[in-house]
């Protein structure tokens, strides 16, 4: 009986173990390792695996700087906004405002107020 109490707990820890290493294990082969240090990760680049090749990378970039989506040098203006049209002309969006009903005009202003 004694001996099947000790069987058990060694079964019960050994369980727990594999348990809680399961996770660390996991990570193994991923780009980040958690570390017992200061910054809590390491990197290692020889494990990132990309599904897309280099040439399709820079083909990215150089569209979205084309685009304007990105911006270097640390811009903190937004990017430009693309425009769908030509847009209205001064005199249309004058003669818009100066048809426009009271209830039309105040449901405008409020709608700019927020």
């Amino acid at each position: 009986m004694k001996m099947r109490r000790i069987f058990s707990s060694i079964t019960a820890v050994s369980a727990m173990v594999t348990i809680l290493a399961m996770p660390g294990v996991a990570a193994a082969n991923s780009y980040w390792h958690q570390t017992n240090t200061e910054t809590g990760v390491n990197t290692y680049p020889e494990h990132f695996q990309s599904t897309k090749t280099r040439e399709q990378l820079r083909e990215e970039a150089g569209a979205a700087a084309r685009e304007g989506a990105i911006r270097f040098m640390g811009s903190n203006y937004p990017a430009p906004v693309k425009s769908d049209g030509a847009g209205k002309s001064r005199k249309q969006v004058i003669e818009e405002m100066t048809s426009e009903t009271p209830a039309q005009r105040s449901a405008r202003q409020q709608e700019m107020a927020g």
